[in-house]
């Protein structure tokens, strides 16, 4: 191993640039070269020296144009410079970011690497909006599942486990999905009302919320016409939001009958 690390792989939480830990505000400012993903808040990017090397890798769905190998690559190519690098992952790094391969694949180099945790979007969106992901009496647990595949194939998750109405479950990834999430949960048994919040990118200025039930849901996100990351919060803990403090002016509900009085539409 090196004995001093230049790599870093730092989460850059669900967006809001507060919210990033001091360490990793200090590495980003820092950093030669940045090497971030296509989720990383334009607010966060900000912060990005003008003097350091960036480079976009984001994937999204049915569309790789860096495949991993290519990234693992990019980084053992800059660790041999010795330049301060920093992998930049929306979230946490080792929370569906496969930070871990990136690590394993620097480490087997002969570079060393350090991970600098972020607020996963699940934590981070759930206590903005005043959402709890486990409550005495609606849920006695949290799940946090991909809504896709690698290399876009079908897919195979725990239906059994995960239709459980004791549990939250937060789907990250879940939009191009959702459709077969919901019906799949609806299979093995989790009932059709369950409620459901989306969050479209949360914790920024541009954050835009939707609330649903798990037999609507799918219509409703397509209605709504969402742009940039989805985070689907489904459980019992959902009907907690109409009495959040915290909840704005910012929600739309499709799909489901509510009284007019609790509908608010901010564009």
């Amino acid at each position: 191993m090196h004995a001093a690390t230049r790599v870093f792989l730092v989460g850059a939480g669900p967006g809001d640039p507060d919210l990033l830990t001091v360490k990793a505000s200090r590495l980003i400012r820092e950093a030669e070269v940045v090497i971030y993903d296509r989720l990383v808040a334009p607010e966060i990017m900000k912060l990005v020296s003008p003097h350091a090397t960036r480079v976009a890798v984001g994937k999204e769905s049915k569309r790789h144009p860096v495949p991993q190998h290519k990234i693992n690559e990019l980084l053992i190519d800059f660790a041999r410079t010795g330049r301060l690098t920093v992998r930049l992952k929306g979230g946490d790094p080792f929370i569906f970011g496969r930070g871990s391969e990136e690590a394993l694949a620097l480490r087997q180099a002969g570079f060393d690497c350090e991970i600098v945790p972020g607020i996963t979007a699940a934590q981070g969106c759930s206590a903005r909006i005043g959402i709890p992901l486990t409550h005495r009496g609606l849920a006695t647990g949290v799940r946090y599942v991909t809504g896709h595949c690698r290399q876009d194939l079908q897919l195979d998750l725990d239906w059994q486990g995960l239709a459980d109405s004791q549990t939250t479950l937060v789907v990250y990834m879940g939009a191009a999905n959702i459709h077969e999430i919901s019906e799949r949960l609806i299979e093995f048994g989790l009932p059709e009302t369950t409620p459901v919040l989306a969050v479209n990118n949360g914790t920024t200025p541009r954050e835009r919320r939707l609330q649903s039930d798990l037999g609507s849901i799918a219509a409703a996100a397509a209605e709504a016409e969402f742009k940039g990351p989805i985070l689907f919060i489904i459980g019992r803990v959902v009907s907690l939001y109409e009495a959040s403090p915290l909840k704005p002016a910012s929600v739309e509900k499709l799909g489901i009958q509510l009284p007019a009085e609790l509908v608010h539409v901010h564009a």
